[in-house]
């Protein structure tokens, strides 16, 4: 169990938490209420719940802003929102997979397709990317959660497979099938995780020249200001020498 991948989802990109914020609430909130729709409004009995429960405290999002989005689903209001990934090319030869929740796939197509096309990629058939990553549960903890050699040491004895510490904060990966037992397991120790979810894990790393890079953040960023677009996830990777030129 070693941990020294640099993969990182696009939220902990540099800059990324200059985003607008209400458009990461409005994420937020979409994803609270179809987990809520899709079990038991109660988070202690429904995990994707409680995962984006935590996923929004870690971002501050307001306590009532969460609980609207829960008597939404309670209630069964609001709109039914359904799950569709698309797979993509991006600049440099980069595979990228977008998730996304919708209630007009059309609309959300059109989007996707126009955001990639303008921005040097081009949408992919369904499978022509996803085989080159694994399907893990990924756990995140800040970095106040405890130094790399603590945080090893619990995931370890929690059964996840992989992690990753840095500044920024620690990464842990788990098989899919075991995300939420990990993450409880981790709870007594650790404390709550910011973020607990199934996750796409690039088996490759492609590294990504300074041309490319400037590039590939546009087509990432226009893909993360569409309220429909939830995660992207790539298999890039930038040095910090590209990163201090971009800004």
């Amino acid at each position: 169990m070693a941990g020294h991948s640099k993969f990182k989802n696009i939220m902990h990109r540099k800059g990324a938490q200059d985003k607008k914020r209400s458009g990461m609430f409005s994420k937020l909130s979409r994803e609270i209420t179809v987990a809520a729709k899709m079990g038991l409004p109660d988070p202690d009995m429904n995990p994707r719940l409680r995962a984006a429960i935590n996923a929004a405290k870690a971002q501050s999002m307001p306590k009532d802003n969460i609980s609207r989005a829960i008597d939404k689903a309670s209630k069964g209001e609001g709109e039914n929102y359904e799950e569709i990934r698309y797979e993509a090319f991006g600049p440099g030869g980069v595979s990228l997979i977008v998730e996304t929740l919708t209630d007009n796939r059309n609309r959300t197509v059109t989007n996707v397709r126009t955001a990639i096309a303008k921005n040097g990629g081009n949408l992919g058939a369904p499978g022509s990317v996803s085989h080159a990553f694994d399907r893990m549960g990924l756990i995140n903890y800040p970095a106040k959660a405890g130094d790399a050699d603590k945080v090893f040491e619990a995931a370890l004895e929690a059964g996840a497979e992989d992690v990753t510490s840095s500044e920024d904060g620690h990464e842990i990966w788990t098989a899919q099938g075991d995300l939420h037992e990990v993450a409880k397991a981790l709870e007594p120790v650790l404390g709550e995780a910011e973020g607990a979810k199934l996750a796409w894990r690039p088996q490759t790393m492609i590294d990504v020249a300074e041309g490319d890079a400037a590039t590939l953040f546009k087509l990432i960023d226009a893909l993360d200001d569409d309220d429909d677009v939830q995660t992207v996830w790539g298999n890039y990777e930038v040095s910090d020498d590209v990163m201090e030129k971009l800004g």
